[in-house]
């Protein structure tokens, strides 16, 4: 087996790859760039080596930093996770020719597989269903509206050489197929470095349904049952789960035999997941290969018990595979749900900054249900802008689906993060909603249930967020009875009546004898982050005469007074916010790509006004209304801080 491997990635993908190389006796060796220099994945690993500045196209994607690094520290192999060099036949063929093992498909395989039209092209070949289509390059934004009029209305226009929601676009028209295919390549070129993109007709009410497989390099090839990930963001996967809801066992192994026959004709060796689009009638078409690790993977382990990054690690060592398909047994049920540093409230924008707090849940196996969390950041550490917004991959695994999702509930409520935005919230939601539950969904679940952007959970039960805001304030009471050299030593006592204002609603209550013993059961203490009580969990975070309480994807601010306090509190005047409707501010941090409009110009509302690159994405920012540009105050190149004034309007 090999004695030392080099991980060519970064994040939590990185640290996943350093766990099993070292439960397998293997030494690591993690690659950096400036921004990651104090990353978790890099003090994880036995060794490091700096490969340049922070943007990705300076570090991570050169692939000769990267060769250059296992000369230096003598690692025999490289496993370049998924992502940057993953999928690039170049970077398998230059490990291969300077005496290193690629941890991943052989280069002949990339190219037939990897490249979303050369798949396409072969799938065809190989006689497997596709979904209808343009195989191959299309060369300007005229020939992309010629294309997508004769296929029709609405159309996938997809980058070549993309993932992760890269370089995609849905276009339902000529204008957003112009608009789409500008924006597709150019975070195409800007993410893989390819601009090349397709078009291929969008399946209305889709489900997205993904075959797992594994090769060696003595031509076995097996599968290892589904994941679906049909629960999706601007193309972006955000819940996977494994098995499907939707499949049986007939249409199971038929898209399993026809992943392991598409593998074969192109020799396939190593861990790789071959995606179809499904319809409701269980209808299935190949879309692509991807010839590398999927971020989902963990599903797929913990309901098989392999883990595939020793699969990959032994495969490409040159063993056999010891696993038969009759072998390969489903247990159970499991979930992945991503979390990202970014913000539900204002349409996804991504955030960046320092983790103040990081406290997620733990990581166990207990009365049938396994919480498992693989991330890539600490806290104290930061999450930077110029890489992929994942925080985290939170993955609950129980008997049945329902025990699984309520497991991912209760993991979701106690995973707290301060100091940056991040979607929890969001997906907590998700984890509650009855169509979600019931496992009748489509690739159109969020744009079809969140219609307008995610505004938050309402409140079902008041009287459980005031019963806990009046338990916490008892708490910190009795904590300050104990108080030495008060009061002249005096007795210091406190009003057994409150007054709860939550929200816009007040609510009043006794604090009781109950109250004590509930405090006595709890056991919260001022400071922690979590209160489990009555059944309950919700999240804590002190305010000024309250708390802001979480749970279940609802959040509200709980202030807790005396009755003289109520009624001052009642007269304080409410603080207005200020009026923003003249200028457009940055809504993340970011790099101005493009500035749409000059100033004196008349912009309709829905306009482009500027394009903000942030996280590898980009985000174009619109007229909210009619108005005209008085002046613009940021130029193409620069870099924005959060609210910075980009324009302003008259």
């Amino acid at each position: 087996m090999f004695k030392k491997i080099l991980i060519a990635n970064r994040g939590e993908i990185a640290c996943r790859i350093i766990k099993t190389a070292k439960a397998m006796g293997i030494s690591t060796v993690a690659v950096f760039s400036d921004a990651d220099a104090r990353a978790l994945h890099v003090e994880m690993a036995d060794e490091r080596v700096n490969i340049g500045a922070a943007p990705a196209a300076h570090s991570y994607l050169i692939i000769e930093k990267i060769i250059a690094a296992c000369k230096a520290t003598g690692a025999e192999a490289v496993h370049p996770g998924y992502g940057f060099l993953s999928e690039r036949a170049a970077f398998a063929r230059a490990c291969v020719e300077a005496g290193i093992i690629f941890i991943g498909p052989n280069a002949n395989a990339i190219d037939a597989m990897g490249d979303k039209i050369a798949s396409k092209k072969a799938a065809l070949a190989a006689g497997v269903s596709v979904v209808p289509g343009h195989v191959g390059v299309i060369t300007d934004v005229a020939e992309a509206v010629r294309i997508s009029d004769s296929i029709g209305y609405p159309v996938m226009i997809k980058a070549s050489a993309g993932g992760g929601g890269k370089g995609m676009r849905i276009a339902h028209s000529q204008s957003e197929v112009r608009e789409g295919f500008e924006r597709a390549t150019s975070e195409a070129i800007n993410s893989f470095g390819d601009d090349r993109v397709f078009i291929e007709k969008f399946i209305v009410n889709p489900r997205h349904i993904e075959i797992q497989i594994l090769g060696d390099k003595h031509g076995n090839v097996i599968y290892l049952a589904e994941r679906e990930c049909s629960i999706q963001r601007r193309n972006q996967k955000v819940i996977e789960e494994a098995p499907s809801p939707l499949l049986d066992e007939p249409t199971r192994k038929a898209m399993g035999e026809q992943a392991v026959a598409l593998a074969k004709a192109v020799n396939y060796d190593s861990a790789g997941t071959v995606e179809f689009v499904a319809g409701q009638d269980r209808s299935f078409f190949f879309l692509e290969m991807n010839t590398r690790l999927q971020v989902e993977h963990p599903v797929t382990e913990m309901v098989t018990g392999i883990d595939l990054v020793e699969q990959m690690i032994r495969s490409a060592y040159g063993e056999k595979l010891k696993l038969k398909q009759t072998e390969v047994k489903m247990k159970g049920w499991a979930i992945e749900s991503r979390i990202y540093a970014e913000d539900p409230y204002r349409n996804f924008l991504p955030s960046i900054g320092r983790l103040v707090k990081y406290r997620p849940p733990a990581e166990q196996s207990l009365n049938g249900v396994t919480v498992r969390n693989d991330t890539g950041v600490f806290e104290g550490g930061e999450i930077s802008i110029y890489y992929d917004p994942m925080i985290a991959k939170l993955c609950t695994h129980a008997p049945i689906r329902a025990a699984a999702i309520a497991a991912m509930s209760d993991a979701l409520d106690e995973f707290y993060i301060d100091g940056i935005q991040h979607n929890i919230p969001f997906l907590s939601a998700i984890m509650d909603h009855p169509r979600w539950q019931s496992g009748e969904i489509s690739t159109g679940f969020i744009a079809e249930e969140f219609e307008g952007g995610f505004k938050g959970v309402s409140i079902a039960e008041p009287e459980k967020f005031v019963l806990v805001a009046c338990l916490l304030d008892h708490i910190e009471n009795r904590r300050k009875r104990l108080i030495s050299g008060q009061m002249n030593g005096r007795e210091v006592s406190f009003a057994t009546t409150r007054e709860v204002k939550l929200g816009d609603a007040w609510h009043e209550i006794e604090v009781t004898d109950e109250t004590d013993q509930l405090a006595d059961q709890c056991g919260w203490e001022p400071g922690h982050c979590i209160i489990r009580v009555a059944g309950l969990m919700m999240q804590v975070r002190k305010l000024m005469n309250g708390y802001r309480l979480s749970h279940r994807g609802s959040s509200v601010d709980a202030y807790v007074y005396t009755k003289r306090e109520a009624e001052l509190a009642r007269l304080m005047p409410v603080k207005k916010r200020a009026d923003t409707s003249k200028r457009l501010l940055c809504p993340m941090p970011g790099l101005v790509i493009s500035l749409d409009v000059i100033e004196g110009q008349d912009v309709k509302a829905g306009d482009a006004l500027a394009i903000i690159e942030a996280m590898k994405m980009q985000n174009v920012m619109r007229a909210e209304r009619d108005v005209t540009i008085k002046k613009i105050n940021a130029k193409v190149g620069d870099s924005l801080s959060v609210d910075q004034i980009i324009m302003e309007f008259s």
